[in-house]
């Protein structure tokens, strides 16, 4: 085992992104809020000693990471909401943070460029 000198902050959607995915044109599968927060996204961030610290973290990318999860969902970026802010990250998503992170391979980590988390 190696200990990563990150931490590890879970993206989970909440009612209102579910409410938004449910009434987009075209959707016939009708999602549950438990389907829609299970195998979430799992961000590493810098190594934080407290949770507020990768909380302060996630606020600086929140619209990076409001549109790579959009993304995920719906690739029309015409149906996003058109004012993503901090505010409305927060009323959309319940972000839980680690504070540490093992890894369990020896391997090297690879890093590939995400197309929505940083442009």
């Amino acid at each position: 085992m190696f200990i990563v000198d990150r931490s590890a902050a879970i993206l989970r959607p909440k009612q209102a992104f579910l409410d938004w995915l449910n009434q987009l044109p075209g959707n016939d599968v009708v999602l549950t809020l438990d389907e829609i927060r299970s195998d979430c996204t799992v961000v590493m961030i810098p190594e934080a000693r407290e949770p507020e610290d990768g909380i302060a973290f996630i606020d600086d990318i929140a619209e990076k990471l409001f549109e790579m999860e959009l993304a995920s969902w719906v690739s029309d970026e015409e149906l996003w909401p058109p004012k993503r802010n901090l505010k409305l990250f927060w009323e959309w998503f319940d972000v839980e943070i680690h504070l540490g992170v093992m890894d369990a391979v020896s391997d090297e980590i690879h890093n590939t460029p995400s197309d929505h988390a940083y442009h």
